[in-house]
């Protein structure tokens, strides 16, 4: 079994994103904004990427799913994501980081980050958001 721990998330399963509803609405046991520091957010088709390692910080929240949930809603956003665990042709991989929460503390979370591949294109010639709040791009 997976360690159950927050996943940080910063584009479309953020509360009032559009993947909220279906991927994580009821099943969570509670939610915090947040950020990751040592990372920039890029835009996509829709939704945004991460990558490390950079310069700056992305914004976004905690969310923790309630623990009868937590392997069904691990599987559900590693399909969304296109991760499976080892899988050479991953669009995004699922790694542990830092989180900081409003009050300054820190706490280890899985965050989906642009895998290799994708995260050397968008270095490359990727359209960086500005700030790291996917929330303020959309709004």
């Amino acid at each position: 079994m997976t360690e159950q721990l927050p996943v940080f998330v910063y584009g479309t399963l953020r509360p009032g994103g559009s993947n909220y509803a279906w991927a994580l609405r009821g099943r969570t046991a509670c939610e915090e904004p947040a950020r990751m520091r040592g990372l920039a957010l890029y835009e996509g088709p829709g939704y945004p990427y991460a990558v490390a390692p950079a310069e700056g910080e992305v914004h976004g929240e905690l969310v923790l799913p309630a623990p009868a949930r937590y392997a069904e809603v691990l599987r559900v956003l590693d399909r969304l994501e296109g991760y499976a665990p080892g899988a050479p042709d991953n669009l995004y991989e699922r790694v542990t980081a830092e989180a900081v929460r409003p009050d300054g503390s820190t706490v280890r979370a899985w965050v989906y980050l642009a895998a290799a591949p994708l995260a050397d294109k968008l270095r490359a010639a990727g359209t960086m958001i500005a700030g790291g709040d996917w929330a303020d791009r959309v709004r």
